[in-house]
């Protein structure tokens, strides 16, 4: 199974992005959040893998982190949440406020994930609240010294995506104002997207 990948950053897209690896193009889906701090296209990168193979599928998941990829273990470890699930609820919330809210049984910060209904929010507390708290996270991590925070993240998405600098700026106040403080990355996101392009993402 792939563990790991090296290469160049060739393409992205709204749900991921093809890593070049001497002359191989690799398909690998990331979340929106890890999506937006991937370096731009044609730099070097490096990312874990997890293979997902089933009978009409080869899947790759791609993390920037060791933390991410353990919470997407556990995500999928869950009844009913495969990996696509997992990696929408990857999107909608930081690595740190997802353990926090599992830990304490935050269902309704959960359900504002975006594909997360209430069962699946209870389901994600009842079976992931105690092996949650066993994971550490590294303070000095390849995402520590990036900046933070739904609407930096957002700013960072839409300019990876090729949107001009005031475009991005004007779409992630705009989808903030409309949406609110609370509101998810992956939310804030779509709502940017739909301004941008005047229409429905």
């Amino acid at each position: 199974m792939i563990a790991s990948l090296r290469g160049q950053v060739a393409e992205k897209t709204l749900n991921g992005a093809i890593i070049d690896v001497q002359g191989v193009g690799y398909r690998v889906h990331f979340s929106l959040l890890t999506l937006s701090r991937l370096p731009a296209e044609g730099s070097s990168v490096q990312v874990r893998i997890r293979t997902v193979v089933r009978e009409d599928a080869f899947d790759l998941f791609g993390f920037l982190t060791v933390e991410e990829e353990q919470l997407f273990e556990l995500l999928t470890s869950v009844s009913h949440v495969g990996p696509k699930l997992a990696l929408m609820v990857l999107s909608g919330i930081e690595i740190e406020s997802l353990v926090r809210a599992v830990a304490h049984g935050e269902v309704g910060l959960l359900t504002k994930i975006h594909g997360v209904g209430k069962k699946t929010a209870e389901r994600l507390v009842l079976e992931l609240k105690d092996k949650v708290k066993l994971l550490s996270f590294k303070k000095q991590n390849s995402l520590s010294a990036l900046p933070s925070g739904p609407k930096a993240d957002l700013i960072s998405a839409l300019l990876n995506l090729g949107y001009k600098s005031s475009e991005a700026d004007k779409a992630a106040e705009t989808a903030g104002t409309a949406l609110g403080e609370e509101a998810t990355f992956e939310a804030l996101f779509r709502e940017a997207l739909k301004s941008l392009r005047g229409k429905s993402a």
